[in-house]
């Protein structure tokens, strides 16, 4: 009974994905002929140069890659996969259907640039956390993921994005067109990492100090947080000493800053963001990096 909720639960937010990523693409992007990038930017294109429905091309375009998709990440993953594009391929050419293709929500290319953007990656990043993809270049980059596990997923969009705004300025000869494609490609970039990443910017700290051991047992048992020693010798004085290293919550930083100050004011800190940190805590380290 868990199991079948939670397969319930799944196909609902990827419904609530597509249809978020149908009406990003419907009512904003391409009634203004703002094509933001991958394999709805290329329909968008062809769309308005050709008449041809936008969600019709998309789900041609979808079919070699969600044969890929089958073969490369089993059974699970292309059904939620094929299912997404068919509900979003049809889901945008009913809207438009209703619509006429006409911009029924605003006329302002900035305004339907930056909504769009933000729809597309809240869309999108929905459908990847339930393990599905929209398809297009979403299949591409989680082939490329797979391999590059360093690349964050909307850093990889943005790159592919570029290639596809250049065809649409040269297709439509506007450059205008292009440039406010460009702020909605950005704004997704920025807005799915959020989605896929949240405010995920935890702090890496190196404590340097002659007073390690009262510190260490201060930030334990006050904040809660684990420490590791590395042994250490200073190069200058030759003196030996213990070096802490613990990560902290964004949050949790100020008060260790604190704590190291009353400790020792000659204390020497060295602080870096730490944009993914498993283990206890934190995430588990079996979960799967989108």
């Amino acid at each position: 009974m868990k199991k079948m909720f939670s397969e319930i639960l799944r196909y609902f937010l990827l419904t609530l994905g597509s249809a978020i990523y149908a009406l990003s693409i419907a009512l904003f992007l391409d009634p203004l002929a703002l094509a933001p990038g991958g394999v709805s930017g290329i329909a968008i294109i062809i769309n308005t140069l050709f008449d041809i429905p936008t969600g019709t091309l998309i789900l041609c375009f979808n079919i070699p890659l969600m044969i890929i998709a089958f073969i490369k990440f089993g059974k699970r993953f292309f059904f939620s996969t094929a299912y997404v594009t068919v509900i979003t391929s049809v889901g945008i050419d009913l809207i438009e259907k209703l619509t006429d293709g006409r911009p029924i929500i605003t006329e302002n290319l900035l305004l339907a640039s930056i909504a769009g953007g933000a729809c597309l990656a809240i869309g999108i990043g929905i459908v990847f956390h339930m393990g599905g993809t929209t398809g297009g270049s979403d299949i591409v980059i989680k082939l490329l993921r797979q391999k590059y596990r360093h690349l964050n997923t909307g850093t990889i969009f943005f790159a592919f994005d570029i290639a596809v705004i250049s065809v649409a300025a040269i297709a439509f000869k506007n450059i205008e067109l292009a440039l406010f494609a460009l702020i909605s490609v950005f704004v997704s970039s920025k807005v799915l990492d959020f989605v896929l990443y949240g405010l995920e910017k935890n702090k890496l700290v190196y404590i340097i100090s002659d007073k390690s051991e009262s510190i260490a047992d201060r930030l334990m048992n006050e904040l809660d947080i684990g420490v590791t020693y590395i042994d250490g010798k200073g190069a200058y004085t030759g003196k030996e000493k213990r070096i802490i290293l613990c990560a902290v919550k964004n949050q949790i930083f100020p008060k260790l800053k604190k704590i190291v100050k009353d400790e020792d004011k000659l204390s020497f800190l060295i602080v870096s963001d730490a944009t993914s940190i498993f283990g206890e805590g934190y995430k588990a380290i079996e979960k799967e990096e989108l």
